[in-house]
């Protein structure tokens, strides 16, 4: 009998942890391939019947092509094709204050007809769904680099879509950037301030060469930070798990500094690290008590929900959420966790998402075969519905804006992919430097210094 080796074991669980990331990001990956339509790139909201298309998932499927093509997942040829019916419709959509038109300003407007690309729902210009829309683009313009005709399209339409944005037009004449604006009712009052996923939106916006933000917006975004302690962390404070995730997606912020950091002695990578250890001790200790919560059984962000419904379950009253911006440690919070921004998180913590993404695909079964990867929230507390395969609610969905944080980070995890794509994008260098940023990569791009290939 062969005796028991510690390394061997460790070997052995690691490789099937390898496995089981691979197969993940594989499938979360067919999302961006089935819940398309290849005539104009439009890319599905959410699998619910009829549905519209979403531009920030449209947006991250740009960016997820090239880690299909790299990884094989579709060949560098469709890759192109998609990527180019995508920015041609984005480009020649109709632009203009109409209120069925695509997009106004260089901006769109968040939800479209899968077939026509019009406005629906009376929706909103949304600024935050057109800068994942235009990273996605960015991140395109970047990869295919090939001297062919439809690959200098790509690369032309890219930075003609992202030139078009009137990032000032959006400021409404103040400091902040506004959420959006609508043909009936103009701007939205609501403002892009507060620690939130606008760090790539200020970072788009001041790197513009064309219409670009004042530096003054930017300070005045991180005059409104809030910086807390929880749980023996301190960290510049946002709730929702996704927040401290999604510029990062696209942003390698470790070891570059804006002066706010500096000031903190901190980065914004460290930041989301310390943020998903918040998430994880606090779903240990779990204070409101829901079921299900631990060390392997973590994760809340805006995500689907069971509600809005109150029951009474073993004595306690409970009232649960629909769709709802999740977080931690102030809430809301009503038992419903999202395992997709977990995996999100595997760059800033692996030593504790690792263990929870086998829990999630091997214990807790959240990841149905061939059924684009994870669930996109579960909540052990509510009961669910009569005659469904689990003894809990389960989201019945799959969302695009979950899906694509899942392959794009499971990638920069294992290989700093689109990281190193965008850090080749002067538009990122240059907001990036106008925000004040220094250090960690961007020395590499200071005067007189050879950028490393």
């Amino acid at each position: 009998m062969r005796s028991y080796s510690p390394e061997t074991d460790r070997i052995v669980n690691t490789t099937a942890m390898q496995d089981d990331l691979a197969t993940l990001q594989r499938e979360t990956f067919d999302y961006f391939i089935q819940e398309a339509n290849p005539a104009n790139g439009l890319v599905l909201d959410k699998t619910e019947a009829n549905s519209p298309a979403s531009i920030a998932a449209t947006g991250l499927a740009l960016a997820c092509y090239p880690v299909g093509v790299d990884r094989g997942f579709m060949t560098r040829s469709a890759a192109t094709e998609r990527t180019l019916a995508t920015l041609r419709f984005f480009w020649n959509s109709p632009q203009g204050p109409e209120p069925d038109a695509t997009g106004y300003r260089g901006f769109y407007y968040h939800f479209l007809d899968m077939q026509t690309g019009r406005r629906v729902w009376q929706c909103e210009l949304s600024t935050i769904d057109s800068t994942l829309l235009l990273a996605g683009a960015l991140a395109a313009g970047q990869y295919f680099d090939a001297d062919t005709a439809a690959e200098t399209e790509i690369r032309t339409l890219a930075d003609a879509l992202y030139h078009r944005a009137d990032w000032c037009w959006a400021q409404d004449q103040r400091e902040t950037v506004t959420h959006g604006w609508t043909p009936e009712q103009g701007f939205l009052k609501y403002r892009w301030e507060g620690y939130d996923e606008a760090l790539l939106l200020y970072v788009l916006g001041l790197g513009s060469p064309t219409h670009p933000l004042p530096k003054t917006s930017y300070t005045a975004w991180t005059a409104t930070f809030r910086w807390e302690h929880c749980y023996g962390y301190e960290y510049l404070y946002a709730g929702p798990l996704f927040i401290h995730q999604l510029s990062h997606v696209w942003i390698d912020l470790r070891g570059v500094q804006d002066a706010f950091m500096r000031s903190k002695g901190s980065d914004y990578f460290e930041n989301s690290r310390r943020a998903t250890l918040v998430q994880h001790r606090y779903a240990i200790e779990n204070p409101r008590g829901f079921d299900g919560y631990g060390e392997h059984c973590w994760g809340i962000t805006a995500s689907d929900g069971p509600g809005p419904c109150t029951l009474k379950l073993k004595g306690i009253e409970r009232r649960f959420l629909s769709y709802a911006a999740r977080g931690v440690p102030y809430g809301p919070d009503d038992g419903t966790l999202a395992p997709w921004a977990v995996a999100a998180s595997l760059p800033f913590a692996p030593e504790i998402v690792r263990p929870t993404i086998s829990f999630c695909i091997h214990q807790a079964k959240l990841k149905a075969a061939k059924a684009y990867g994870f669930k996109a929230a579960f909540n052990p507390t509510h009961p669910g519905t009569a005659g469904s395969a689990f003894d809990w609610w389960i989201s019945p969905w799959h969302f695009g804006l979950d899906e694509g944080p899942v392959v794009l980070m499971i990638e920069n995890e294992r290989s700093g992919f689109l990281w190193r794509l965008m850090r080749s994008c002067p538009y990122i260098r240059c907001g990036l430097q106008r925000a004040g940023f220094e250090g960690g990569w961007l020395r590499e791009f200071e005067p007189g210094r050879t950028p490393a290939p």
